[in-house]
């Protein structure tokens, strides 16, 4: 692993990662209003995922379904529109109407900031997977784990849900493999224009 991997990446996490809470925080606070008035429930939705070696986190995102969606999830498994151990649903009845916004644009995600500073995560990494998806990844798949999960990943710029779950880890290890500056700051800025597009996003 190169200096920029081992050093760098946390000093970029540190710079930019403070400049887009600071940026971030009167979105989550109008987000977080609007979500109270659309429907009961906590602002923040907190979910446990799995980090670096395999290490569990409590993972924090605005609230973009309805309370006890976890629960219903077993009632929809069939229909799963994603290939593999992901679970996505088109037009899933448990997301608000604010949420479909939310999750449009991807506003759901801007408290993962917060774990960016702390550590947890990285501004770009393979995103934070579920552990009950980790159960069902083959061998091969594992060593997505050996870096922090991110905020976006090549994937996201390159397809987002439309893409396979194969395809999705495959992306992942290409980043693992060719971690640089440059391809974190090439991610960081296609991130923008495909967040806008909504393409892939649901």
């Amino acid at each position: 692993m190169g200096f920029y991997a081992r050093h760098g990446k946390r000093a970029l996490d540190l710079a930019l990662g403070s400049v887009a809470l600071l940026l971030a925080l009167p979105l989550i606070g109008l987000a977080g209003i609007a979500i109270k008035l659309d429907s009961t429930g906590p602002v923040f939705h907190r979910a446990v995922r799995v980090g670096r070696g395999g290490r569990k986190f409590t993972f924090l995102k605005l609230r973009s379904m309805q309370v006890g969606a976890e629960e219903l999830r077993g009632l929809l498994l069939h229909l799963n529109v994603a290939r593999g151990p992901a679970f996505k649903l088109h037009d899933d009845p448990r997301v608000t109407r604010v949420g479909r916004i939310l999750r449009k644009l991807s506003l759901d995600e801007l408290p993962q900031l917060f774990h960016v500073l702390q550590g947890q995560m990285r501004l770009v990494g393979p995103r934070p997977p579920f552990p009950e998806e980790v159960e069902r990844y083959e061998p091969w798949m594992l060593r997505r784990l050996s870096v922090r999960p991110g905020l976006t990943c090549l994937w996201q710029i390159r397809g987002r849900s439309d893409l396979s779950f194969d395809e999705w880890m495959r992306l992942d290890l290409e980043y693992v493999d060719r971690i640089s500056l440059w391809l974190d700051l090439k991610i960081l800025i296609l991130t923008v224009p495909a967040v806008l597009s909504a393409r892939g996003a649901y």
